[in-house]
């Protein structure tokens, strides 16, 4: 008790020191805008969202135009900070302070390549604790399938994660081999680092993107042609538009004719993953669960124990990845309680991968190139992680 005690206090003291700190940020915030209206005339600081706040005054012009700017301001902050839509009438007094994200930093040997050993297994424990409160209810804690943070269902409405639809999901799913990714998990923005994000909305804001909005399949074009020219500076393919047109479909599941703004972000950042760091850097990302996941899969697709996969067997499996919303099926003899979604389609699922590689023509077979352990981790990581989100879009459409 005295532990837990001592551990409750220091935490309240934390909470109590980032308070301050995020007091104390939101004044510095907040005053360069208000002393802007007051002096109009007065000397300008060179800060991204200020530029292009002043950019959209100079543009534009209108009775709405200041309520319009402090939106737009409002919602250039949540994307820089990593923060979702807060409620327009958000009750703080019933409600629990939420945490402040702190984006990571690279290190050194980010780009080393890790020891992730096939033969040694990980054990993969769950905390004991509600990460919200720190109080331990046995059966009533909802575990995430990414990492070993656990919560109760009470604690997440009270922090403002957590709707009507979404408690029903949680409900669920949390305590099945689907599983549920929590708050930090779901959340694929987090994964960049303050010099990644700055890319990030320098490429919206060169593009015209107005965060918190829905994209339509003409607004995700123009975007992915933009970008392009601007890395490349020349046009995209015809074969790379269909391209893009396919990860569209891939965004909007459900077929409105658009697709949402978290899902639009949490593409856009593991493609900016994919191309600023490489494959070691990423795989120092995945956790535990993940990494047992990707062991599951495949040992249950090397069946002769050789060490060594087709490079079919490894295609499929980037596709499994995201079979999270499906119905549960039974699953192989390789049993991972809270690791992840395993479906009869999955690589961990021996007989449908086999049946399917006996259909493949015997040329092709000779051609596919053996993939070992450390080859299948390279090719499956982004999957992986794209995967992280409890939204049915596939955030990194696997290739055909």
């Amino acid at each position: 008790m005295g532990v837990l005690m001592s551990r409750r206090q220091t935490v309240e003291k934390v909470q109590k020191v980032s308070l301050a700190v995020s007091a104390f940020k939101d004044g510095l915030r907040e005053q360069p805008s208000t002393r802007r209206r007051a002096e109009a005339g007065g000397t300008r600081r060179g800060t991204l969202e200020q530029t292009v706040q002043e950019g959209e005054e100079e543009a534009s012009a209108g009775p709405s135009q200041p309520e319009e700017s402090s939106a737009s301001k409002a919602a250039w902050e949540r994307l820089r900070d990593g923060r979702g839509v807060e409620p327009e009438e958000f009750d703080r007094a019933n409600r629990f302070t939420p945490p402040a994200f702190i984006r990571p930093k690279r290190e050194l040997h980010d780009d080393e390549p890790p020891d992730i050993s096939l033969e040694q297994r990980e054990q993969v424990l769950n905390d004991e604790m509600c990460e919200i409160c720190e109080v331990w209810t046995a059966e009533s804690l909802f575990p995430c399938r990414i990492c070993s943070r656990v919560y109760h269902d009470g604690c997440l409405r009270r922090m403002g994660y957590l709707q009507n639809d979404s408690s029903v999901e949680v409900t669920e799913t949390a305590h099945t081999e689907t599983g549920w990714s929590c708050y930090y998990c779901d959340n694929l923005n987090l994964l960049l680092t303050e010099e990644e994000m700055y890319s990030l909305m320098e490429t919206l804001r060169h593009c015209k993107i107005i965060p918190e909005t829905c994209l339509t399949l003409d607004d995700f074009l123009h975007y992915k042609h933009l970008v392009h020219k601007q890395q490349f500076e020349r046009p995209m393919a015809e074969a790379q538009e269909e391209r893009a047109a396919l990860q569209f479909s891939a965004l909007d599941p459900d077929k409105k004719g658009h697709i949402e703004w978290h899902d639009f972000l949490s593409h856009e950042s593991i493609q900016l993953l994919q191309k600023l760091r490489p494959q070691n850097a990423l795989l120092r990302l995945l956790t535990a669960k993940e990494r047992e996941r990707a062991r599951a899969a495949f040992l249950a697709l090397d069946q002769d124990s050789d060490g060594f996969i087709g490079e079919g067997e490894c295609r499929r499996a980037q596709h499994a990845w995201f079979r999270k919303h499906q119905k549960e099926t039974p699953s192989c003899n390789v049993s991972i309680s809270h690791v992840g979604p395993m479906s009869e389609s999955s690589p961990a699922s021996s007989g449908s991968s086999k049946s399917q590689e006996k259909t493949l023509p015997a040329a092709e077979q000779e051609e596919a190139r053996p993939i070992d352990w450390p080859g299948f981790l390279r090719e499956n990581v982004a999957y992986i992680l794209a995967a992280r989100p409890n939204s049915a879009a596939l955030h990194l459409q696997p290739p055909a």
